[in-house]
């Protein structure tokens, strides 16, 4: 199993519409407000994905339990919006702006942003499996004591891709054992 270059991944996101849209540089413009943004588009060797306008704050105003065998849609709140605000210690789900298509001979790992992680925001992503296809559900944590700002339609995380050597390829894909989260789209929440 490799890593795969900018190369690989631009031919196989014009060829077979593995990321859509798909930006083929790495963008660090400057917003109206003469920011720079969190750069998105392809690296060297992997894709720094963006963050949609959705999200769900996980809140305790309820009480609610969080229980993944029972999940309670009481556990947050939805917001949309450009900038969303993290409170302190505590957790909000997203989703990619990018659609993924992910080839059979392919897995995906995905790690965050420095500019986050260096503020205490983690970015926690499931590996993509081979045959995977969907908006990828973002779960952002805020370790610090402090809101926290999420930017949205910038860079969350980066995806880097690993291709199987061509004799080794896997016997059952996520397509072929029906994944419960396979072609999702908007914030998807737990399943069973």
């Amino acid at each position: 199993m490799a890593i795969k270059s900018d190369r690989w991944i631009r031919r196989m996101a014009r060829e077979t519409g593995m990321i859509d849209p798909f930006t083929d540089t790495q963008v660090r413009q400057v917003d109206a407000a003469g920011r720079r943004v969190i750069s998105y588009g392809l690296s060297s060797y992997g894709y720094d994905m963006r963050v949609a306008p959705e999200f769900r704050i996980f809140t305790n105003a309820l009480s609610a339990i969080v229980d993944p065998k029972q999940f309670d849609s009481r556990s947050f709140v939805e917001f949309e919006g450009e900038v969303c605000i993290v409170p302190p210690n505590s957790f909000a789900l997203a989703r990619s702006v990018e659609y993924f298509r992910i080839p059979r001979n392919v897995l995906t790992i995905c790690v965050g942003k420095s500019t986050y992680a260096r503020c205490g925001i983690i970015t926690n992503v499931t590996p993509f499996e081979p045959e995977w296809e969907g908006h990828v559900t973002l779960e952002i944590s805020n370790t610090t004591p402090l809101p926290a700002k999420i930017y949205a339609n910038e860079g969350i995380c980066q995806v880097l891709f690993f291709e199987a050597d061509a004799d080794d390829i896997c016997e059952i894909s996520y397509k072929d054992k029906e994944g419960k989260y396979q072609r999702q789209t908007g914030v998807t929440l737990p399943k069973l």
